[in-house]
């Protein structure tokens, strides 16, 4: 095992460049403020806004590969540092792959007058470095168990290029499509690692016992996600109703069964587990809900969809996020008493997202606007609060 705590070298780093948690959970959440708010302006009072892919692809687009991936990688690469005791990509690496994130989401935002191929290298470019990234320190040491993550953030430049391909060539349904296809991979994300972290956090934390995986459990927990990426990928008509909603159905089952073997019991007086907790039951009642459209008892997919990508995604990450971050700045996980409102705010606009179009159509509106204020609130909160851990040193002085 090497030393990863080079601390010579470490300490000679900019705190804000020593893990890629760092600029990237900071860069995630800032951007996660300016776009939704941004969003929910543009929602509530319509003016004339074409940006490059029109106001819809950009909305969806920019909040799974701008915010989205930003945290995902951001966790991957600290948390395969730990994993595999290589040093994680810092320094000026670490500060070429955040600057091909963020002229990413500058280019997206300003650049529509470049043209698409300059715009569409450099969005592609922080996924294809961050799968290298990853891959690296996995096949060093040979532990092939946790190489999967290379090829799924592979996958996810590969879904992002198609939903550029499709929004500069007149195909809207291959843009829409990838773009479903990306919210079910990232979902696929916090299943897997949901099922790693989540019952090993809420055992270490309550001392309550940690029940065995069931390894079939496990593999059709993520097999049944995994067919259903592939599905929202190629079109939700594309494959007979009972097929989806037979997988759908059959998904929120194992997925729930393993939740709920996870101890949520014991989680009420920890606020950062029943947030991860709470925030991971968006995916099985998101599978519902895809069943329920699927059978003609929505009338859009956009419920379901937002159950996973604001309820699951923006929820978990949240809560992941302000763990990761106290832990890995050397503090007692321990979060600051306004972080608590942050979770409701984030767990209560997934609920609105969520419900009001699909039950109060009329006041649709209304709901997207709320949602939208509720999360700004929500990460405005985190930013304020774990915004200066992330650009200072360690409090136990250490590095990284």
């Amino acid at each position: 095992m090497l030393n990863i705590d080079d601390n010579r070298v470490a300490m000679a780093i900019p705190p804000i460049l020593r893990l890629a948690f760092r600029p990237l959970f900071l860069g995630g959440t800032l951007f996660s403020l300016i776009a939704i708010g941004w969003w929910t302006w543009f929602w509530l009072n319509p003016f004339n806004w074409q940006p490059y892919g029109g106001p819809i692809w950009w909305h969806a687009h920019e909040m799974l590969f701008g915010f989205g991936s930003a945290i995902v990688v951001g966790f991957l690469l600290t948390a395969v540092q730990t994993w595999t005791g290589v040093a994680g990509l810092r320094g000026k690496w670490l500060a070429v792959l955040a600057l091909s994130w963020l002229l990413g989401r500058l280019l997206l935002a300003f650049g529509s007058s470049l043209p698409p191929w300059i715009l569409v290298t450099t969005d592609l470019s922080f996924l294809l470095l961050a799968a290298v990234a990853m891959a690296y320190p996995v096949i060093k040491v040979k532990q092939w168990r946790n190489l999967m993550f290379a090829p799924m953030l592979f996958m996810l430049a590969l879904l992002n290029g198609l939903s550029h391909w499709g929004a500069l060539n007149g195909r809207p349904d291959l843009a829409l499509q990838s773009l479903h296809g990306a919210i079910f991979l990232i979902t696929l994300f916090i299943v897997i690692v949901g099922g790693r972290v989540i019952p090993f956090f809420t055992a270490n934390t309550t001392g309550c016992d940690r029940l065995p995986a069931k390894q079939w459990l496990e593999a059709l927990s993520v097999g049944t996600v995994i067919v259903l990426a592939l599905i929202a990928f190629i079109g939700f008509s594309s494959v007979p109703a009972a097929v989806t909603v037979t997988l759908c159905v059959t998904a929120a089952l194992v997925n729930g069964w393993r939740f709920l073997r996870w101890g949520i019991q014991h989680t009420w007086r920890v606020p950062l587990l029943w947030s991860l907790h709470l925030a991971y039951a968006f995916i099985p009642f998101g599978l519902l809900a895809l069943a329920l459209y699927v059978s003609g008892y929505l009338s859009s997919p956009s419920s379901a969809l937002h159950c996973f990508a604001v309820g699951a995604v923006g929820g978990v990450i949240l809560a992941m996020i302000s763990r990761v971050t106290l832990g890995h700045t050397g503090r007692p996980l321990q979060p600051p008493s306004a972080i608590v409102p942050a979770y409701i705010f984030i767990l209560t606009a997934a609920v609105l997202r969520v419900v009001v179009p699909a039950w109060w159509p009329q006041y649709t509106s209304w709901g997207i606007g709320l949602a939208g204020v509720l999360w700004v609130a929500a990460y405005g909160i985190f930013f304020i609060y774990y915004g200066p851990m992330l650009l200072t040193t360690r409090a136990d002085g250490r590095p990284g």
